[in-house]
């Protein structure tokens, strides 16, 4: 959760990341005029996410409501413009979000980091509760049209195949999940080649922008052989 201006700047910088977005210049009018004329909504969106959720957890005093009110309404024009139901908080740092497309998130969800989430999916109570919402892990791939609901646990680095119906908890790390109801049909999966670890990205001394566009497969090859460079 963001609780001041350092994390706030942490949970964009590893969501950029997690997009694979180039880091621009705030001075670079050729990129804004770009932008304005081909805006990247879905970047747009998780950057008025993160920064609403600045506003509403870390600061105070009339200035600051008044800032948040007009925050507030570009993340709801943006949320029926996407189709998203995303609340605040849900999201540790280094989400990313696949497409546009309807994605519903019950208030009570948590959910790890370095998240890949793609369209069609609900994260949702149990029938005739409030708020008892799945709780899951870092580094989670979650695939088109999953449905995950209940009073549930996802451990980390773990795929939830298309259209998987996950209602039980899925304890074991490293595997991926398909079917309905969803059970484990890979074992010892390698989340690098289908989500970017953005988080871990940032612990490492290298550069994030020369990563910028490479698919998740070709980054995790490439952070191997930056590391395996660097033991030498």
């Amino acid at each position: 959760m963001i609780k001041n201006k350092v994390d706030y700047l942490y949970y964009l910088e590893a969501d950029r990341i997690a997009l694979s977005k180039p880091k621009v210049p705030s001075f670079d009018l050729r990129y804004k005029f770009m932008n304005f004329l081909f805006p990247d909504v879905l970047w747009e969106f998780q950057k008025t996410l993160r920064k609403l959720e600045y506003l509403k957890n870390a600061t105070s005093g009339p200035a600051m409501k008044i800032v948040y009110f007009f925050v507030l309404k570009k993340y709801y024009r943006l949320s029926y413009k996407l189709g998203f139901t995303i609340p605040v908080n849900v999201f540790g740092p280094g989400l990313s979000i696949a497409h546009y497309g309807t994605i519903i998130i019950n208030t009570g969800a948590k959910i790890g980091a370095n998240c890949r989430i793609h369209a069609n999916v609900n994260i949702g109570t149990e029938a005739g509760h409030a708020s008892l919402a799945p709780v899951i892990g870092d580094n989670v791939y979650i695939g088109p049209g999953a449905k995950i609901f209940g009073g549930i646990s996802i451990s980390n680095n773990v795929i939830i195949g298309a259209n998987a119906v996950v209602n039980r908890s899925i304890t074991q790390e490293n595997v991926a999940v398909g079917g309905i109801p969803a059970k484990i049909i890979i074992e010892n999966i390698l989340i690098d080649d289908v989500l970017i670890r953005a988080t871990e990205i940032l612990k490492m001394n290298i550069n994030a922008d020369s990563l910028a566009g490479m698919p998740a497969k070709e980054l995790n090859e490439f952070l191997k052989n930056s590391k395996g460079a660097n033991s030498r």
